[in-house]
């Protein structure tokens, strides 16, 4: 294998979600999730934008297809909507829903597709949250059994499957700063979210086992912060004690060790003495793993302070209250470097300290980065192509970064890209592009940037081309 390959099999795939690209938010028994709620909710949403229509995925999944096997891509990864299947989040499901995904994955299958579920990405059913979300233990036990449903309907043509997508930014950003659904903010509630989305992960593991055949892999996508401290100072170097807890400890803990660190305990003791945690908890949590997806942007700089009124540079959106509990004398610094359009430092180094890390401590599960991406002001050109070299050099170096961990020794075995298509991105709505594939938000039209010729390339071939090789739109030449 040359320097510039990638080992034989590596899957080369791209990623979305169901909210974000399906729309068709009532058809076919879809009730509203706590997304369709938090939308229509004055403020919470960049002009007031939803994902009623999104980019119209729901009619348009054939050709979405086809524009993934154009790109050469070997394998797809999608979340389910819970509310799609199990409107209520309880009780049967809707066979209509099902059958949407059931053609889905049958058309990934017919093109050579690897189908990459995804059973949670953010949309629960609003009927949980008014029962009260996932800051309670019977939404840990619906999930449980909604997984059961969804393997029972389409374990038989699909292997690969993935309980939660970033945990974090469920509890943090939808209980704790609010700045995601359902918008609540009390941070007492952002632990026993997270608590409940350990839980939720560990029954909902034990359910696909029950449910799917033994050849199924299973595995957890979580979005750990390479956690920097500004300084050498020991107040500085303790802020970043404190906040790898809460980021990476709290569900990296329970998930691969079966514990939550006494640190995390104690650092949060003012706001809650953690009876939520019942006894069984962490050995249900703790379940073998066959994958752990990690999702990463940018590296997180953190620092000690007394001054509460600096601005916080976390990169998880404004909002009034941080989302971080008992974490309110720790300031949060912009990395030096370029940025992109969401102002996220890029810098793929903080992928290689992960990739590293969770080599050490998995004890040998493979790893696959499950998101990584950059958001640009892409503009269509006069001729109505899409030019986006900054893309293609932020992909270039962190595909770098993947094989050089490879080479120093990380099991990673995949990378999905975000995002396949231009979609709704939360409260930002629609003015944020991450998509390789251009969208006119008004016609939907789908039209391949530079970005997506390029990486079809590298997918094609296995190999990562020298930066020479770039032209100055991205596409590949001669060298």
């Amino acid at each position: 294998m040359s320097q510039s390959s990638f080992p034989a099999n590596f899957l080369f795939g791209s990623a979305t979600s169901a909210y974000q690209i399906e729309g068709a938010a009532d058809e076919d028994g879809r009730t509203p999730s706590i997304w369709d709620t938090f939308c229509r909710t004055p403020g919470k949403v960049l002009g007031g934008d939803t994902g009623d229509v999104a980019v119209d995925h729901y009619h348009r999944w054939r050709d979405d297809v086809q524009l993934m096997a154009d790109l050469n891509l070997n394998a797809y990864r999608f979340s389910i909507s819970w509310s799609r299947v199990q409107p209520t989040g309880r009780g049967p499901a809707v066979q209509r829903g099902l059958d949407f995904y059931r053609s889905l994955v049958d058309e990934l299958l017919a093109k050579g597709i690897t189908p990459w579920i995804t059973l949670y990405h953010w949309d629960l059913p609003q009927e949980l949250e008014d029962a009260g979300g996932w800051p309670e233990r019977a939404t840990a036990e619906r999930f449980a059994e909604y997984a059961s449903l969804v393997a029972g309907a389409l374990g038989d043509r699909v292997e690969r499957w993935t309980t939660l997508n970033e945990p974090w930014c469920s509890a943090y950003l939808g209980y704790g700063s609010g700045v995601h659904a359902p918008g609540r903010t009390d941070h007492a509630d952002v632990l026993r979210a997270a608590h409940h989305l350990n839980l939720a992960h560990g029954l909902g593991t034990q359910a696909l086992r029950a449910a799917l055949p033994g050849r199924a892999q299973i595995g957890v996508s979580i979005n750990p912060a390479a956690v920097r401290a500004l300084t050498d100072d020991p107040d500085d170097l303790d802020a970043r004690r404190r906040i790898d807890a809460l980021a990476n400890r709290i569900f990296d803990g329970p998930m691969l060790r079966g514990v939550y660190d006494e640190d995390l305990i104690q650092d949060t003791s003012r706001l809650t003495d953690w009876s939520f945690v019942k006894d069984g908890d962490l050995a249900d949590i703790h379940q073998p793993l066959d994958a752990l997806g990690i999702n990463y942007y940018t590296p997180t700089l953190v620092s000690a302070s007394a001054d509460r009124k600096l601005p916080r540079r976390d990169g998880h959106g404004g909002g009034e209250q941080s989302p971080w509990p008992a974490a309110e004398d720790i300031a949060f610094h912009q990395t030096p470097g370029e940025t992109t359009d969401m102002g996220w430092t890029i810098d793929p180094t903080g992928l290689h300290d992960l990739l590293m890390h969770y080599h050490r401590e998995t004890g040998g599960i493979p790893l696959y980065i499950t998101e990584n991406g950059m958001a640009c002001d892409d503009k269509p050109s006069p001729d109505g192509t899409v030019h986006d070299p900054d893309r293609i050099a932020y992909l270039h170096s962190h595909l770098e970064t993947v094989r050089r961990a490879i080479a120093d020794g990380a099991d990673v075995r995949g990378y999905f890209l975000w995002s396949l298509l231009d979609n709704f991105e939360w409260a930002y709505g629609y003015s944020k592009r991450f998509g390789t594939v251009y969208v006119d938000f008004e016609s939907l039209a789908r039209i391949p940037k530079s970005s997506a010729r390029w990486y079809a390339e590298v997918a094609r071939t296995g190999e990562l081309p020298a930066p020479r090789a770039l032209d100055a739109v991205g596409d590949p030449v001669a060298d």
